[in-house]
């Protein structure tokens, strides 16, 4: 049975956060941003919050009806950079990883040095799907429901001829992506005493039409 995927609305916020919250928790990254694991529990959620309302706003976001995993998709214009702003809006881009860091933690330089890192290596030069999160509950991880999420986006990259893009934050997801044709694009993004980030890249995959078939069921000579 195929995995039900909707698309989520501003009613569904809360389902988002609490769900990215619960799967990113434990990641590597979010452990760097908010190395205390009671500032964790505290203070995550606000940052999954500020980055959803983004998304909300500016992207789209794919649910499972159950409301198990969600994808958070932006799609980026040729040289557009990490926060969708264009090239001839920098002050705005340089604004973003600070806005969001005194929304959330002005205390906190990490939340604002992860998104002028992550910036700082996204591919500008041609259009593509940005995959900025995707998160499975703790219990429903692998079920398959992150592969599903961003394989319905992938066929459509693939029929359009649009590239995809992320980062990968562990080792696991990593071979997810892997599997799903990303590879890794430059060096990967060391972060400072912390772990280690992958910018992957996918080219689209060329859909043959279905060879002709004739009243037998044979291939049409």
């Amino acid at each position: 049975m195929g995995v039900a995927i909707r698309t989520a609305g501003k009613g569904d916020r809360e389902l988002i956060v609490r769900l990215l919250d619960d799967a990113f928790q434990d990641d590597p990254v979010s452990g760097w941003v908010f190395p205390d694991a009671v500032d964790r529990r505290a203070k995550h959620p606000g940052l999954m919050a500020a980055f959803t309302d983004i998304v909300l706003a500016a992207g789209r976001v794919d649910v499972t009806e159950d409301g198990s995993a969600c994808a958070l998709w932006l799609s980026m214009p040729a040289g557009d950079g990490h926060d969708g702003h264009d090239d001839h809006d920098g002050d705005a881009e340089d604004e973003g990883p600070a806005q969001v860091r005194e929304a959330v933690d002005p205390d906190n330089e990490r939340i604002e040095m992860i998104g002028r890192l992550t910036a700082a290596v996204h591919p500008t030069g041609r259009a593509h799907e940005y995959l900025w999160m995707i998160g499975v509950a703790p219990g429903r991880q692998g079920e398959g429901l992150g592969t599903a999420l961003i394989e319905g986006v992938l066929d459509r990259c693939d029929r359009e001829g649009v590239a995809a893009y992320l980062e990968a934050s562990n080792a696991r997801s990593r071979k997810l992506y892997e599997r799903l044709g990303f590879e890794p694009v430059g060096p990967g993004l060391d972060l400072p005493d912390g772990p280690t980030m992958w910018p992957m890249w996918r080219e689209p995959r060329v859909h043959r039409p279905a060879q002709a078939l004739s009243r037998e069921g044979a291939p049409a000579a």
